[in-house]
């Protein structure tokens, strides 16, 4: 019976790691950088042309103390929950992973997958505006899973349903189990450098852990859509901003090996090696695996983010969409930006044995004038805010999903949040490896019927964009003020709906 059960095990194991490999392989790449070429080019590429507008429009808005309505958030309230599902250990450990695997050319790749990936998420973000509704608590809900209701014909619906089933079945592994396992194992991680503990598990440590963990994140939740908004506005900023100080100093204090790190990068994208130095085999590896770390960190194609910027107290599509910019530039080109450049400039990826968080641990102890001891717990600082805030923002995406599901019966939501509360305390005990990729092919089974979607409605998106701008230049013309004065004065102006 033993040995059935292990030949079982290793079975289930084969076909997670299978599946898991044809939903983010060849096919869900190019299926992903082709909508998002298709996106690029119908805007004309608004992520270049309309950037610096996203920059100001949203690190502009930091201080602005306008409150929401009732039952929504302020519109930067709103990218701070998408940031805060979006931003998490993946950009630590995740890119640790994608170098050691794909060489430094993953970075490269990565920045691909980011600029196609703006164009994305603003195009996902305006459609959850324009096609979101109000739920029985006059709240406003949208999302891939509305945008396909309302926007496609009644024979696609199904995919709605799917998306949203698969919205709930993943957020105990990507939004839960693996974010709780994460705090703790660096806390562990932390009181064993600062020598407070030994290097053994101690189960009630885990217990007293999960309690913490749990009582904080029913604080928020207990509070609703306002309070993970609320919470996530102060959070999110400040830990982006502690993380990107400590990774700009190891840049800094090695600014002299910076050019002959770029020319590697650059290099590597084409010629890549693995962390022996040995070819690994193609371009495609390194291509595949930073294209897959983008995609798996801005959740660009995912849709998860709309369903936060959907509830945003604005009428203004395009004007959230701009939002959908700034958050892959923020997650994507500068915290896994900053990552990468940590790792290959104090020649991390290449030390043996180390994986993951170890990785990037290793960067900052080696590359910061700090205590080891001190750089390790500055780092567990920033991935518990990290991980903290990723289970509050996987939460709300699976509290809508459901919410669809069970067409707006709100008691099945409240017994979801206390279960999702409760789900924390299995996080400290469980393995991750499992966990990951299970949550990975959901993942990508949620980006099938959204990329679909996003094809679909693409001529949707550019009559939005169009429209916006063409109103900006006409009442430019009229008022004898410049383009980007009008543009920029109705990109903070409450509009009409545009549906």
């Amino acid at each position: 019976m033993g040995r059935n059960e292990g030949f079982m095990l290793e079975s289930i194991i084969k076909i997670n790691q299978a599946v898991n490999g044809f939903i983010w392989g060849v096919p869900a790449m190019i299926c992903i950088i082709g909508v998002g070429l298709l996106l690029s080019v119908r805007t004309r590429f608004i992520q270049v042309r309309k950037f610096g507008a996203a920059l100001k429009n949203t690190i502009g808005k930091i201080f602005d103390k306008t409150q929401a309505k009732d039952g929504s958030m302020s519109p930067f309230q709103a990218v701070c929950t998408a940031l805060a599902g979006t931003v998490g250990t993946g950009n630590i450990a995740g890119v640790a992973g994608a170098i050691a695997l794909g060489g430094p050319g993953a970075i490269f790749w990565m920045w691909c997958s980011a600029f196609l990936g703006m164009c994305t998420k603003f195009s996902e973000v305006t459609l959850a505006i324009h096609f979101r509704e109000k739920n029985a608590n006059g709240e406003y809900v949208g999302g891939p899973m509305y945008y396909i209701k309302n926007g496609l014909s009644k024979k696609w619906h199904f995919l709605a349903v799917l998306y949203a089933l698969f919205g709930v079945l993943t957020v105990f592994g990507t939004g839960n189990a693996t974010q709780v396992n994460t705090i703790v194992s660096s806390i562990h991680s932390a009181l064993h450098n600062l020598h407070i503990i030994d290097g053994t598990v101690d189960e009630r440590a885990n217990l007293i852990f999960g309690i913490f963990i749990a009582a904080f994140v029913a604080m928020v939740l207990l509070g609703g859509i306002q309070r993970i908004g609320q919470v996530s506005e102060k959070l999110v900023p400040f830990m982006a901003a502690l993380y990107v100080i400590l990774a700009i100093g190891v840049v800094i204090l090695h600014i002299s090996r910076v050019p002959a790190v770029l020319a590697m990068i650059f290099k590597s994208a084409f010629t890549p090696q693995a962390a022996t130095g040995g070819i690994i085999g193609s371009m495609f590896l390194s291509m595949k695996k930073g294209v897959s770390r983008g995609i798996f960190s801005n959740e660009a194609g995912l849709g998860t983010g709309s369903i936060a910027h959907a509830c945003a107290d604005t009428n203004n599509a395009v004007h959230q969409g701009m939002f959908g910019i700034f958050e892959v530039f923020m997650d994507t080109i500068v915290i896994c930006t900053m990552t990468g450049l940590s790792i290959v400039l104090t020649g991390a990826w290449q030390v043996e044995g180390l994986e993951g968080v170890q990785v990037t641990t290793y960067a900052f102890q080696h590359g910061l004038p700090f205590p080891a001891q001190f750089s390790s717990f500055i780092l567990m600082l920033c991935l518990v805010f990290f991980a903290f805030t990723t289970i509050l923002g996987w939460d709300y995406y699976s509290e809508r999903c459901l919410e669809y599901l069970s067409g707006g019966n709100m008691k099945h939501v409240k017994i979801f949040r206390w279960i999702y509360i409760l789900a924390v305390f299995i996080g400290p005990y469980m393995t991750v490896s499992a966990v990951w990729t299970i949550a990975d092919i959901f993942n990508g089974l949620m980006a099938i019927p959204n990329m679909i979607a996003l094809f679909a409605l693409s001529g949707v998106i550019v009559k939005e964009t169009r429209a916006f701008f063409q109103h900006a230049k006409e009442e430019a013309l009229a008022e004898h003020r410049s383009f980007e004065e009008v543009c920029e004065e109705n990109l903070n102006e409450e509009e009409a709906p545009a549906n």
